[in-house]
């Protein structure tokens, strides 16, 4: 049986950027074992795998998974997801009003609008299904030695290493500056531990290549079979808790940019929204642009 597939650079604007998603959009009656199978051929951080959904009112159940594992949520197959499944199904809205897409992932359903563009990228952006929360400290020494960094290269002004979760936990590394954060050479023996069971390492730094960005990330997670990824929107969604807990915004909306894969040669920007009232975190959103690069079939 053939099963079309596509990929998409997503949070990129031009193609060959950004990072690679593949998405099966005829997975039903694939066995989970099937899809990590294909994941692995497509070697890709993650591939999505597209089911009928089983709320009526939903698009579409998609699954996720990297060449290693399964994931309950992550950010770029979502947006990528959203945004091909509306270019799929609803072309004539291109240039239109935004579109509504709602995706039954393992984490819960997820709310998503899509600004579908007549040609080159669009865009979408998300409803986090689920604030972010702390689940640990880290330990600035042990992330030290598993980056190959020196101590002092790790935290800057109140920032200290934590662990959170938006759906997907993930260790979060301050790093002093853009100098260190390009230094950076994970040791993967010694990462696995002093992530703290996190999916891997999201490391930031406050100096970015583009003045307009507000954070420069790099993301290691060879646990889950991504030596770097280009581009994390589940790590940018709990990154949300991060930037709370050290850098309280005030009550309002407010947007972060936050740039990663530079080091990589794939260059991508997440933009993370934020609503606070009362002091506290209320709502957040993670959107991206999103472009089709190629599309084929699997012979299986």
């Amino acid at each position: 049986m053939a099963r079309r597939f596509y990929t998409l650079d997503v949070f990129a604007k031009e193609p060959l950027s950004g990072n690679p998603l593949a998405v099966v959009v005829d997975a039903e009656g694939l066995a989970p074992a099937d899809m990590q199978r294909i994941a692995r051929e497509f070697n890709l951080s993650e591939t999505v795998f597209v089911l009928p959904a089983r709320n009526p009112v939903s698009t579409a159940r998609i699954r996720i998974f990297t060449p290693a594992a399964e994931l309950p949520f992550a950010g770029h197959p979502t947006v990528g997801s959203a945004v091909l499944l509306a270019s799929l199904r609803a072309p004539e809205h291109a240039g239109g009003a935004d579109l509504g897409v709602v995706l039954e992932e393992e984490v819960g359903d997820v709310q998503c609008t899509v600004r579908l563009a007549r040609t080159g990228a669009s865009y979408a952006y998300f409803d986090l299904p689920r604030l972010p929360e702390k689940i640990a400290d880290a330990e600035a020494g042990a992330l030290a030695a598993a980056l190959s960094l020196d101590p002092q290269d790790i935290g800057f002004d109140r920032h200290q290493p934590t662990v959170y979760s938006a759906g997907t936990p993930f260790c979060f590394v301050p790093v002093a500056s853009a100098a260190a954060i390009g230094r950076a050479r994970p040791r993967p023996d010694l990462l696995a531990h002093a992530v703290c069971g996190g999916r891997g390492a999201f490391l930031y730094t406050r100096e970015t290549s583009d003045p307009d960005n507000a954070v420069h990330a790099r993301m290691f997670g060879a646990g889950v079979g991504i030596a770097e990824d280009p581009a994390t929107g589940a790590a940018c969604a709990a990154f949300a808790g991060v930037a709370m807990e050290f850098e309280p915004a005030e009550n309002g909306r407010h947007t972060l940019g936050i740039e990663q894969g530079y080091e990589m040669g794939r260059p991508s920007l997440v933009t993370l929204g934020l609503d606070v009232s009362g002091g506290k975190l209320v709502a957040a959103t993670i959107g991206g642009h999103a472009v089709r690069v190629s599309e084929g079939s699997l012979l299986l």
